[in-house]
């Protein structure tokens, strides 16, 4: 099926209902929203654009990416939304992995990204500005292109432990069967529920937006376009009944703000928090702060948003002799999908062993794009093998001991090391590097990069001084400036095991030092 016919079916229902709103205003009714998508499959199409295509989406949190994101839909292609803090060249691979012909970005994006993509040589790949700024002589498309169940209809570009992103390839399957686990698992959705936007709309967040518009409810995004904690307290007493994701960071600012007003906030249902660990003691200061409004979510963009789910009446069972362990808990399976912890030969682990987080159902990607060695080796026999290492209890209560090896989350953004190290490597005055997280109050986790220099790369030597400053500014040419480390170590060597594997884990022992020895 085509997801579109959701915004068509919720038009003719709804059709004066508010459908999206810019903070405390509204700016498109349901009939609106779908005539917009209606225009826009219109324009693709006028453009060449023919159902299967991609498009990719450049941009930040805005009301015109919803109309985007549907129309693209409307039209039969597959939508690839960008993170907005990617630098234009990593914005460019993207383009030219997946075959792009449209890159839709903010005008001041423009250059840079046109530049990126002339010099990765993707002379077919075409970047304009939002449609604001486009003809509308091209005819509407009066219904949704046919599209079969298993046509790719988003790829999310995740990283991988390559330090390239790799494209997972979600179908009408996988989306209705993510939007159903929230309306299962989650809460339900009535006409006129708000779900908020302060997360981004190209992260796993913004799937978050289709539960609303099957049910005729309302996405607001911010009028920042990203988050600030009084803002959505503001835009939750607004519009009442508003929940919206958070990664763990985000909720700390939250209860920060409401801790600011000294009184609990007005019109929230529920903050879905996941993306990162949250600490046992940061959500019973959450709860205690903003009351019972907290569900958490474990999930991946191979198995969007629905591994597991730690629901509101979990959270809220206070009386439940073991309620603290399943608040540190990440919940238990979701409604669409079978859970099991496996060993390396992927045999089920007894309870209570440790092993992978396994998962199998109709929700699990079709595989990443044009990668299959990469698919096999993720979904073997049926199980998408995460990568993370949890335990299962009697209950069915998932605790999670580790995340992928490597995987650096901060802010609710995903970091792999590689990529940063990569990026380290290319500087000239850098023999060796190695990157790990160290945990932050703030963010969750940051970047922390051990540097080895080159002979005299310490010193001035005519390229200029190795510093912090010097390996920033090196970073920030080809990789985001979210993904920088925040804290540089320059060390004579890095340690390493017989094999001269570098190892981590001594990295690690050194950072909770705070200081190498």
């Amino acid at each position: 099926m085509n997801l579109a016919l959701w915004l068509q079916r919720s038009a003719r229902l709804f059709p004066q209902r508010t459908a999206i709103a810019l903070g405390d205003q509204p700016w498109a009714s349901y009939a609106e929203f779908a005539r917009q998508a209606a225009a826009l499959a219109g324009e693709f199409a006028a453009r060449g654009l023919q159902p299967g295509d991609r498009v990719v989406l450049f941009l930040g949190n805005a009301p015109q990416v919803l109309p985007l994101m549907w129309g693209a839909w409307w039209a039969g292609l597959v939508l690839v939304p960008v993170n907005a803090k990617l630098h234009a060249r990593e914005t460019a691979w993207i383009v030219g992995h997946c075959g792009a012909r449209l890159v839709v970005t903010e005008p001041e994006r423009l250059d840079a990204l046109r530049a990126a993509l002339a010099e990765a040589g993707l002379q077919d790949a075409t970047a304009t500005a939002p449609p604001a700024l486009w003809p509308t002589a091209a005819p509407p498309l009066s219904g949704p292109v046919t599209r079969g169940e298993s046509d790719p209809a988003w790829l999310f570009y995740t990283s991988g432990t390559t330090g390239r992103p790799k494209g997972v390839v979600l179908a009408a399957r996988q989306l209705r069967w993510s939007t159903l686990a929230y309306l299962a698992s989650v809460q339900a959705v009535q006409p006129g529920d708000v779900m908020l936007h302060p997360a981004p709309l190209s992260h796993g967040g913004g799937l978050y937006h289709l539960p609303y518009v099957l049910q005729g409810g309302l996405n607001v995004v911010p009028l920042s376009g990203g988050f600030d904690g009084d803002e959505c307290l503001d835009l939750a007493a607004h519009w009442r009944h508003a929940s919206f994701f958070a990664a763990p960071t985000m909720v700390r600012r939250v209860v920060e703000a409401a801790r600011r007003r000294g009184r609990r906030p007005e019109g929230l249902a529920t903050i879905v928090y996941g993306g990162g660990p949250m600490y046992l003691a940061d959500i019973e200061e959450a709860l205690e702060v903003v009351g019972p409004h907290f569900a958490q979510i474990y999930g991946q963009g191979e198995s969007p948003m629905t591994i597991t789910v730690l629901g509101r009446a979990l959270i809220d069972d206070r009386g439940h002799p073991r309620w603290r362990e399943r608040l540190a808990s990440v919940g238990v399976a979701q409604s669409m999908l079978e859970l099991s912890i496996r060993d390396a030969g992927n045999q089920e682990r007894p309870l209570g062993e440790p092993g992978e987080v396994c998962v199998r159902g109709e929700v699990v990607m079709n595989g990443y794009w044009d990668d299959a060695q990469a698919t096999a080796a993720a979904v073997r026999d049926g199980w998408l093998h995460t990568g993370d290492v949890g335990r299962l209890d009697a209950e069915g209560f998932l605790t999670l001991l580790d995340r992928s090896k490597d995987l650096v989350v901060s802010g609710g953004s995903n970091i792999y090391p590689r990529e940063v190290e990569e990026a380290l490597l290319t500087h000239p005055q850098v023999a060796e590097v190695a990157v790990i997280g160290r945990a932050d109050p703030e963010w969750g986790e940051v970047v922390v990069a051990y540097v080895v220099a080159r002979e005299g790369g310490a010193a001035d030597t005519g390229g200029g001084a190795l510093d912090s400053a010097a390996l920033d500014a090196h970073c920030l040419q080809s990789i985001a400036r979210f993904k920088r480390p925040r804290h540089y170590r320059l060390v004579a060597e890095l340690p390493k095991n017989h094999y001269g594997k570098v190892l981590k884990t001594t990295l690690r022992e050194w950072e909770a030092r705070h200081l190498p020895p």
